[in-house]
């Protein structure tokens, strides 16, 4: 019989085995909590990532975000007229003006915001697209002087010496107050561009009847031997602008030809353009010598107002060429004052009547152009005044020649049209700007490596594009 031997229980060990379970239940415990956390931890921060990319897919663009800014101009250093477009790690420099009308002085600063081709903005760290520092302040400021507005003009040269882009592609000016971006009072656009494509292009006349005596067709090519893309209709974007313009710029096409690394653009019905008509304009050099434009002034001691003479349909008129600057404006005067600090500030009211002097049924009316930054805002919008039988839209407006158009939008679709207010004739001379876009694999940003202008009187005979003539 096997002999039972009774082991004398050691109340230390089993002290120790206690000990030793709690610890094991307390760490299992924290592990949960840990894990726990973290799961909420990424649950939240893929929420902020996810809301992040909502916002971040709209597009950016030119916008005015406070009534108190006006004259925004950004372009190309000594030429109010050129678009802002700079070279990459190149000495290109731009002019940035701007007044306040508040006549005080704000601590304003401006930074960059890298974006694609459709202008939504890049999944980049600024980090990663600019040298420097992220935030500069605009220190270069002066009160007015001479004009009878108050107001504080301000001024900067881009990129600061302490702050560049390092990459090329579309890219937002974010002027805003306080180093706060939140705080931001206006955007522009502007361009840098590192050449590694070539373009040429040719506007010729479309063969279809339906657009032959109304459109402009820009046929061209593109050189991307440098680039050699391994597949061209994914990495290769192509957009085209019209007199600066983005609202009806013509993006996604596809080359009809590839010859070699030779992209070629040239299909019937791609390509095509409103050629619209010269567009109008008004003098506002002098705010006191009027020109035949105006149809009569008001003078205070607090400001000016002038009111430009009733205008009309254009679209039945027969075509006319006169130099103009395709939408943009000038600052300037006649008495050789500084345009900036010292031009003068006056309301100006645009007149338009309809043929039956009634407002259009199925959509709104806009003064569209450079001077209003080419949005359709509500201080765009023209009222329709019974009693007069016009829409009017008031601008204050800065001593300068201004380029203008009256367009139209549909109130069901948002459908943009200048049809019916200006028409359009083959012959009118348009800029346009051809912009060629590279996205190398696995990259997150495009990068502009290509661009070229060309003008729709390019080649006619008896066209002097040297000839600045322009009606007063």
């Amino acid at each position: 019989m096997k002999e039972t031997i009774f082991k004398p229980i050691n109340f230390d060990q089993r002290k120790t085995n206690g000990l030793s379970n709690m610890i094991l239940n307390t760490s299992v415990f924290s592990l949960y909590k840990m894990l726990r956390s973290f799961l909420y931890l990424t649950v939240f921060f893929s929420f902020l990532f996810l809301m992040s990319a909502l916002r971040t897919s709209a597009q950016m663009g030119d916008r005015i975000l406070k009534p108190n800014i006006r004259s925004i101009k950004l372009h190309t250093y000594g030429d109010q007229l050129a678009y802002p477009i700079i070279r990459l790690s190149s000495e290109d420099r731009l002019e940035l003006h701007f007044d306040d009308m508040d006549a005080d002085v704000k601590y304003y600063s401006y930074t960059f915001v890298l974006c694609n081709a459709d202008w939504t903005p890049a999944l980049l760290s600024q980090f990663d697209y600019m040298t420097g520092f992220s935030n500069v302040r605009i220190n270069t400021y002066r009160n007015s002087s001479i004009a009878l507005t108050r107001y504080t003009h301000y001024t900067a040269t881009l990129p600061d010496r302490n702050t560049y882009p390092s990459r090329s592609g579309n890219y937002i000016l974010k002027v805003f107050t306080n180093g706060d971006t939140s705080q931001t009072v206006f955007t522009k656009r502007f361009l840098v561009v590192d050449i590694k494509a070539n373009a040429g292009a040719t506007i010729v006349q479309p063969f279809n009847p339906s657009f032959s005596k109304t459109h402009q067709k820009i046929q061209f090519s593109v050189n991307v031997q440098n680039i050699k893309p391994t597949n061209i209709f994914q990495q290769i974007k192509v957009v085209i602008l019209q007199n600066n313009r983005w609202d009806n710029c013509i993006a996604n096409l596809q080359p009809t030809f590839i010859r070699q690394n030779i992209l070629e653009y040239n299909t019937e019905n791609e390509g095509l353009f409103k050629a619209q008509k010269e567009w109008r304009w008004v003098n506002l050099l002098s705010l006191r010598l009027q020109t035949d434009r105006i149809e009569k002034g008001d003078y205070t001691n607090r400001g000016q107002t002038l009111w430009i003479k009733p205008e009309s349909e254009r679209n039945q008129l027969r075509y006319m060429f006169y130099r103009d600057f395709n939408g943009m404006y000038q600052l300037g005067n006649i008495e050789n004052n500084n345009p900036y600090w010292q031009g003068d500030y006056a309301t100006v009211w645009f007149q338009y009547f309809t043929p039956n002097n009634q407002p259009y049924a199925d959509r709104d009316v806009y003064v569209f152009g450079e001077l209003t930054q080419y949005e359709f805002s509500d201080a765009n919008k023209m009222t329709f005044n019974a009693e007069k039988g016009l829409y009017e839209n008031k601008q204050l407006l800065k001593q300068g020649s201004y380029d203008y158009i009256y367009v139209t939008r549909t109130k069901k679709t948002n459908e943009i049209s200048s049809d019916i207010t200006e028409g359009n004739w083959w012959d009118t001379e348009n800029n346009y700007t051809i912009l060629v876009y590279y996205r190398p694999l696995g990259a997150r940003a495009d990068e502009l490596v290509g661009i070229t202008t060309v003008n729709s009187l390019a080649g006619r005979p008896n066209m002097n594009l040297n000839n600045n003539t322009r009606l007063l």
